[in-house]
């Protein structure tokens, strides 16, 4: 996998550079803004880019929007000192496929590193419930977009624990399908309701009341 790391800190890049080498990922370049990072894209067209929030001239999230308009099959994770609900809002609404804490431990990096090299979304402890709170208050609206979404029965199950935060095999356990069907039905989702990732997926569910409740 080959990564672009965005950050103003260089001192800070070196060291993630050195620990992403050492689990195996081809640092391909490094950028020290947004609007660096936005060039720095164009040019080495990376699979994966950590991206920081607060840096000079453009900022992470301006960066993302800016190379997911451009460039939608790159994964950007943010990794940032920044819990700012806000700043988590709009890090997913830009098409983010995770969002992390400098805070964590090494431990913790490292498994989060490996369940996105499994093609999942990554987010630090917390966060996750944040995120599904605040989509949750949106709900109150009484928006639904069942007869208008076109999703199919099983389609609305995957999508329900998918909200909940379920992994796809821990969907595929509670549907009795595959994994690969699991993955053919978000597939089927992302196209029908012109999403780019899981975490909007979970946006959208919760915004438009497709579902009750998360957490029941």
């Amino acid at each position: 996998m080959r990564v672009l790391l965005v950050d103003d800190h260089a001192l800070f890049r070196a060291g993630l550079a050195s620990l992403l080498k050492a689990w195996g990922f081809e640092v391909v370049g490094q950028a020290g803004d947004g609007s660096e990072a936005t060039a720095r894209a164009r040019e080495l067209r990376p699979d994966l880019i950590f991206m920081d929030i607060r840096m000079p001239r453009h900022n992470g999230l301006e960066a993302t929007r800016a190379i997911k308009a451009e460039w939608p099959d790159i994964k950007i994770v943010m990794l940032t000192v920044s819990d700012d609900e806000q700043d988590l809002f709009e890090a997913v609404k830009s098409g983010a496929e995770g969002y992390l804490l400098k805070n964590l431990r090494e431990e913790e990096f490292a498994d989060l590193v490996d369940r996105m090299r499994r093609g999942e979304p990554v987010m630090s402890p917390g966060l996750a419930k944040k995120l599904l709170g605040e989509f949750a208050r949106l709900q109150e609206g009484g928006r639904r977009a069942d007869s208008e979404s076109g999703l199919t029965d099983r389609e609305r199950e995957v999508l329900e624990r998918v909200a909940r935060g379920a992994t796809n095999r821990e969907i595929a356990a509670a549907l009795v399908i595959s994994e690969n069907t699991v993955n053919f039905h978000m597939g089927n989702i992302l196209g029908k309701l012109h999403l780019r990732n899981r975490a909007q997926v979970v946006a959208w569910a919760l915004e438009h009341g497709l579902i009750r409740k998360a957490s029941t």
